[in-house]
């Protein structure tokens, strides 16, 4: 193995080491005080159990088991830098961002280690456990305006399953200083935070049920190369795009030489791109490597049809930007980039 540092060598060398050569241990990292504090949030409220914390390929409790998978690549600052080159974004790279995540996989631990999914009520209020999963969890129909469940984590995450439903609740109800009695006050969500308030009322001070020794080498998904990872990343957040509708790039774009300004739109759409996937990302919530995708889709079907800038059209970047709003948040409903005829 090379002497040097693995955090020192070149990006290319970095990309063909399994990510389990790191050796990336929580204590004395950057984020082992963001788990302190999600432990004292279980302090104040009586909850002696403190879910265990392991660096994993992605956040998540392995099924049964009370643990929390926490990103690897959030443990040292040059992961965070390749982890944001190659995917645009850090999920849960913000205190706050980590906070709500952790407080959301915290109410799976919670749930395994007290069995609560087996409950009665439980499954009356979020639903049955053993209902399948989206095929991808990121493609689940939510409904926005529904108020049958609180909203947490973006995109309506409570929405996709039962227990998810559940893990956004505790979050919730553990939020300090969240004063979610009000904020739902008009809501049917309300039933199932008074329920996690009488719950974790009941288990406060007690041991868990289930709290099974376990190897994290067997959950964590960290004996991949790095190059590996990413490309698997990448595969699960692109998306097979459909071919776009010539005549809604007409409308924004021109083929018509009298028309024409010296500005080829494929050019305006790559310079454009970082504001435009700025402003998106930001209104409908969607991952940004999606969102660069379906631009280099566009780039590269305004190029075949030959398509410039308008002369004179000062609204291009706006109208460019609300069409594609409009494809990601058809998708994110209805399952379909194309806008409805």
């Amino acid at each position: 193995m090379d002497p040097k540092p693995w955090f020192r060598l070149k990006e290319n060398e970095l990309l063909e080491r399994r990510i389990s050569e790191f050796d990336l241990q929580i204590q004395g990292s950057g984020i082992q005080t963001l788990i302190e504090r999600l432990y004292a949030e279980l302090d104040q409220r009586g909850l002696t159990f403190h879910p265990a914390c392991f660096p994993a390929d992605e956040w998540f409790c392995p099924v049964g088991i009370p643990a929390i998978g926490i990103p690897f690549y959030l443990i040292h600052s040059r992961l965070r830098r390749l982890e944001q080159k190659f995917m645009l974004e850090l999920e849960g790279g913000t205190k706050t961002d980590f906070m709500k995540l952790i407080r959301h996989e915290a109410g799976h631990a919670f749930s395994y280690a007290y069995q609560l999914q087996k409950k009665t009520r439980w499954r009356q209020l979020f639903g049955s456990p053993s209902k399948d999963y989206p095929d991808d969890p990121t493609t689940y129909r939510p409904k926005p305006y529904s108020r049958s469940y609180v909203v947490h984590l973006d995109n309506w995450y409570a929405q996709s399953h039962p227990d998810e439903d559940f893990a956004e609740t505790f979050a919730v109800w553990l939020t300090p200083n969240l004063k979610w009695k009000r904020k739902f006050k008009n809501w049917r969500a309300i039933k199932k935070l008074e329920y996690v308030d009488q719950l974790m009322t009941k288990i406060a001070g007690k041991p868990p049920l289930v709290n099974p020794k376990f190897n994290p080498k067997q959950h964590n998904g960290l004996q991949i190369k790095l190059k590996t990872y990413f490309d698997r990343k990448k595969k699960i957040y692109a998306e097979s795009y459909p071919d776009f509708y010539d005549a809604d790039l007409k409308l924004l774009f021109t083929d018509h030489p009298d028309e024409r300004s010296h500005v080829r739109a494929n050019q305006f759409l790559k310079s454009s791109e970082p504001k435009i996937m700025r402003y998106v990302a930001y209104w409908t919530k969607e991952k940004k490597y999606t969102i660069s995708e379906l631009m280099k889709d566009l780039v590269y079907r305004t190029k075949e049809l030959n398509l410039y800038v308008r002369k004179d059209d000062l609204d291009t970047d706006s109208k460019t930007t609300a069409y594609i709003t409009t494809l990601v948040m058809n998708h994110l409903f209805t399952g379909k980039f194309k806008r409805q005829k």
